[in-house]
């Protein structure tokens, strides 16, 4: 049972899948967005360019409202998921050891500032020999 438990876990927080639910979920939310513009922008420009209903400035500033309440509500989820994911990331990494620095395998030729491999004694590029 415990390695059952333990396989789920690394599916279900490993990147790929955390990923896509905060895709799906953003994508979610971005919909509110795109609907409250269609409905309180679009839709009433339609109406009143081809003739249809007319509005009144309480209606303009109501549509206004509503479109700015569906962005704050879009920030606020996504405040919500990025707290969270950090929250995730840092308890994945709480049992992780550090990763030991590894030794450098190049270094920079003093003459001409190329890349240069750690035990060469002349320069390939520039054919400068190289104090130890």
């Amino acid at each position: 049972m415990k390695k059952f438990i333990e396989e789920f876990k690394t599916f279900a927080l490993r990147g790929n899948m955390m990923d896509m639910a905060i895709g799906v979920i953003i994508g979610g939310a971005f919909s509110g967005i795109v609907t409250s513009l269609t409905d309180n922008f679009i839709n009433p420009i339609l109406n009143v360019v081809t003739g249809g209903q007319l509005y009144s400035l309480q209606d303009v500033a109501g549509f206004a409202s509503a479109f700015l309440s569906s962005l704050v509500n879009f920030f606020i989820m996504a405040f919500v998921l990025f707290c969270l994911l950090k929250g995730v990331n840092k308890l994945m990494s709480l049992g992780k050891k550090p990763e030991a620095e590894t030794a450098p395998t190049t270094k920079k030729c003093p003459y001409c500032m190329s890349e240069i491999d750690i035990a060469a004694t002349r320069c390939p590029h520039c054919t400068s020999q190289l104090a130890e």
